[in-house]
């Protein structure tokens, strides 16, 4: 039995997982999920990557050794964690793999797409234009089912944790990162240049959300990527 620690991305929370976690626990593994403090329905109080890495920190402070998996901008957290003495593997998947001294945004090009909306308040959002976010995160999504169960459910996300950037220490366990061939959010060409320096190349034939699309597949992948040899 594998033990995975889920990390989502940026204007998620944890309900993102829900399906691949129920497949990860039917292949009996076992599953922990995370909320993190830069996503919630309210910009006051939203948190930055420290936060972020403060609850991800305390996680595992009450878990043995685990499997680390982290989503899009998830992915700078788990950079956080490159040498930490409970992480057996880091799983980026379609994440952010900085260098020491990165941020999101700089791993972003420093320009928003169209996709994210940037507020006065200092959050940033889904754009409310369904169609858009859908064609950028989830367009193997039903359109439909987008509508009414996914879209709805993003969060804000704190300007401060994009801007964060990134401790870089010296990752001392293996890392493996899983491409989304039909990524409309994070560029294919620049999940497959991130994941040339990590240890292991995975890859689904999904958009930027293979945990919404196609979580069964993804739980395969996670849970043989997660196996000791």
């Amino acid at each position: 039995m594998t033990t995975f620690l889920l990390v989502h991305g940026g204007f998620c929370g944890g309900w993102v997982w829900t399906d691949t976690a129920a497949a990860l626990r039917a292949l009996d593994d076992d599953v922990h999920v995370l909320d993190l403090p830069s996503s919630g329905k309210a910009a006051a109080g939203l948190g930055d990557l420290e936060d972020d890495s403060a609850v991800v920190r305390q996680a595992l402070a009450d878990l043995d050794e685990v499997v680390l998996v982290g989503h899009s901008g998830g992915g700078m957290v788990l950079a956080e964690f490159a040498e930490h003495p409970k992480v057996r593997h880091s799983v980026y998947l379609a994440a952010l793999s900085p260098q020491k001294g990165q941020s999101a945004a700089d791993l972003l090009g420093r320009q928003m797409p169209d996709w994210i909306v940037v507020r006065d308040d200092g959050s940033v959002q889904v754009s409310d234009d369904v169609e858009i976010a859908r064609q950028a995160l989830c367009a193997d999504v039903e359109a439909d089912r987008f509508a009414r169960e996914v879209h709805p459910g993003y969060l804000l996300t704190s300007m401060r944790a994009l801007t964060a950037v990134s401790s870089g220490p010296v990752r001392t366990h293996a890392a493996t990162y899983v491409v989304c061939e039909q990524d409309q959010a994070i560029p294919v060409v620049a999940q497959e240049a991130m994941g040339a320096v990590l240890d292991r190349v995975e890859r689904l034939p999904s958009s930027h959300s293979p945990m919404l699309s196609m979580p069964g597949r993804l739980a395969d992948v996670l849970h043989e990527v997660g196996s000791p040899a």
